[in-house]
């Protein structure tokens, strides 16, 4: 089992970094493998509009997000985290997401019919974290949704929605217990939704996995 953490903070050793790798850190002692980007190392443009991927579904901007798009397709988790930065995602985690685009497939007659590619492959799980300065959770604005909507529509179901607040100071969810504790109940939880899922398929006979019932 893989777990990819994608941190989406410009601070190295800042409070989404350190969420993130508490999560990942519980999700690898629950048995995963798992493996951190900083997207503040990648160079990641936005999406251009181009609608080139239509077709290929591979994106035409050659940066570093092709060497994502592999390690996001074999993993069976995702941990994505942001700081919230005027109530919504940074814009690093904003780039992130627009060129996931590519990974979605649309029917060419009717746009409201759509796929993602790791849902094709069978789905994945997922957990967002928020990170606001502000103590009140209403300060978190867009961000969880800005994260989890895009992921459901990749074919995620995001298992945990971890909201910190109230860490202004860089650091200072190192020094915070609870949240370090939410954090890694999100990263533990992720594993064991996966594992649940996968003892789940391998129990199912290949001939009876459509829907129950008769006609």
């Amino acid at each position: 089992m893989k777990i990819l953490g994608v941190v989406g903070s410009p601070r190295k050793g800042g409070n989404t970094h350190i969420l993130v790798k508490d999560a990942l850190d519980a999700a690898g002692r629950a048995g995963a493998e798992t493996r951190l980007v900083m997207l503040r190392d990648q160079h990641i443009e936005g999406c251009r509009g181009c609608e080139s991927c239509a077709s290929s579904h591979r994106c035409v901007i050659q940066d570093d997000m092709q060497s994502l798009y592999p390690l996001i397709l074999e993993a069976d988790g995702l941990v994505l985290g942001s700081p919230v930065y005027f109530y919504n995602v940074s814009s690093l985690v904003k780039s992130f997401l627009e060129r996931c685009y590519c990974l979605e497939v649309f029917d060419p007659e009717d746009r409201s019919c759509w796929v993602g590619i790791r849902e094709a492959l069978g789905g994945a799980c997922a957990v967002v974290i928020a990170v606001g300065e502000q103590a009140e959770e209403q300060y978190l604005g867009h961000t969880i949704e800005a994260m989890s909507l895009p992921l459901a529509d990749l074919g995620y179901r995001v298992v945990a929605k971890v909201k910190a607040c109230g860490l202004w100071s860089a650091g200072a969810a190192g020094h915070d217990p609870e949240i370090g504790r939410a954090a890694a109940g999100a990263g533990e939880l992720l594993v064991r939704t996966i594992k649940l899922r996968k003892a789940l398929a391998a129990q199912i006979p290949e001939g009876s996995r459509g829907a129950p019932g008769g006609d």
